[in-house]
């Protein structure tokens, strides 16, 4: 008889220890963090604290990521509003710098706007090649991972040969792409292709909207 038929036959005569109680204090099986052997009720008692302890760190893990959203909410709700009262262009895009380096630890950021009705002597009315274009058009969602061949971390200036990863959020005006918000870090890890992006959509949400109002 092999084990597996040994397990079947207990998974399907469930009375067989009713049948042989004393049995189960007669049957020893190897401790699960060492030599010695211990009882089956024992085994049974660290199984069970096993699995408690796993549902713990499970429980402490989601507090934390709960803990985590509430902050970024926080953060992204105090963006929105500085957004709403900056007076003009000049002053929402020092607040979207201010906001986003200080809340966000973003620490380089760049802006691209087309399809405007109105321009100013900035560089986030420089032209932008059609292939970036295409991919904010193409996109579903913002991108994030490592710099890629787009060539938009030129937009960073100075500071793009230290910029090791790239967020890229699309724009919208109602159901057409106006723009791209480029954010970038010298951390390799801080954006992430499997990293979540409801927030970062967002983000782009509250700025197309301040832009609309500045911008008309």
């Amino acid at each position: 008889m092999r084990a597996d038929d040994i397990a079947r036959y207990l998974q399907d005569h469930p009375q067989f220890f009713e049948d042989y109680h004393d049995l189960l204090a007669q049957l020893y099986v190897p401790h699960p963090h060492g030599g010695r052997t211990i009882s089956i009720t024992e085994r049974q008692i660290l199984t069970l604290r096993e699995k408690a302890k796993a549902l713990e760190l499970k429980l402490a893990e989601l507090l934390r990521f709960g803990e985590d959203n509430d902050l970024i909410s926080t953060r992204v709700h105090a963006l929105s509003v500085a957004l709403l009262t900056a007076g003009s262009f000049d002053a929402l895009m020092n607040v979207l710098r201010e906001q986003l380096a200080d809340a966000f630890a973003v620490p380089q950021l760049a802006l691209r706007l087309w399809n405007s009705v109105l321009t100013r002597d900035s560089d986030v009315f420089a032209p932008v090649e059609e292939r970036i274009r295409v991919f904010a058009n193409e996109a579903k969602h913002p991108y994030c991972g490592p710099v890629n061949d787009l060539g938009v971390v030129a937009w960073f200036g100075d500071a793009a040969p230290s910029v090791q990863s790239i967020a890229l959020i699309p724009l919208r005006r109602e159901s057409r792409i106006v723009g791209l918000l480029a954010l970038g870090s010298d951390d390799a890890d801080r954006f992430v292709p499997d990293m979540g992006t409801l927030y970062l959509e967002r983000i782009g949400e509250l700025l197309g909207a301040s832009l609309i109002r500045e911008l008309g």
